[in-house]
């Protein structure tokens, strides 16, 4: 039952965080082969000025071997 948390900034509409959460959910479902009824999508607002604290340090330093994508540009 794959639950995926989008952490950003605040400041996106509803139907901008909508249309991301459904884009996610369709990837998740095709690429895992899990069914509509086993995902879920949440959004998550964090300040620019919380940002290092809580997503940059807590996620991306200290998730090495979760973190499959990290910032920056890549080829």
């Amino acid at each position: 039952m794959p639950h995926v948390i989008v952490k950003a900034w605040p400041g996106k509409t509803e139907q901008q965080k909508q249309a991301l959460a459904d884009r996610i959910a369709a990837d998740v479902m095709e690429v895992l082969g899990y069914g509509e009824d086993a995902v879920s999508v949440a959004f998550e607002e964090v300040s620019p000025g919380d940002w290092a604290a809580k997503v940059y340090q807590a996620d991306i330093q200290q998730g090495p071997g979760r973190l499959y994508k990290k910032p920056g540009y890549t080829m």
